[in-house]
């Protein structure tokens, strides 16, 4: 199935954007059938290719959601906006991070009650010591 979708091109934090055609398996950046236009997201300049665009939008291209409505707002489809779903940011959760606390705590009361032992054993001998000097 072919897409028709945004390629990025452009200098570091200055994207620019190609309108490619391609097949949907392809990487964004990967091979591409055609270019169909280019968008620059900072000066808001659309440069496109209505003809190819309707030509393959007839023959079954579907575009992205991002593209479609880079499209709605130039006129060349009519319809309403679609809403651009972007994927969340991953967030640490905090039990995880509990879990971490929590195990660190429990290996330091092993480590404190590893040392009372030993301090025990240390007073235990030392008061044999004094026992047998008496």
């Amino acid at each position: 199935m072919l897409v028709i979708r945004f390629n990025r091109v452009g200098r570091h934090n200055h994207a620019q954007y190609r309108l490619v055609v391609q097949e949907k398996t392809k990487a964004p950046s990967g091979k591409h059938i055609a270019i169909v236009g280019s968008y620059d997201p900072h000066s808001k300049q659309t440069v496109l290719k209505e003809d190819m665009i309707k030509k393959f939008l007839a023959n079954g291209a579907q575009p992205s959601d991002s593209v479609y409505n880079l499209l709605v707002r130039n006129d060349i489809i009519k319809g309403e906006k679609r809403t651009v779903k972007l994927p969340e940011k991953k967030v640490e959760e905090k039990e995880e991070g509990s879990e971490d606390v929590a195990e660190e705590k429990k290996e330091e009361v092993k480590d404190d009650a590893k040392e009372e032992k030993v301090e025990e054993k240390k007073e235990e001998s030392k008061d044999e010591k004094t026992e047998e000097k008496k």
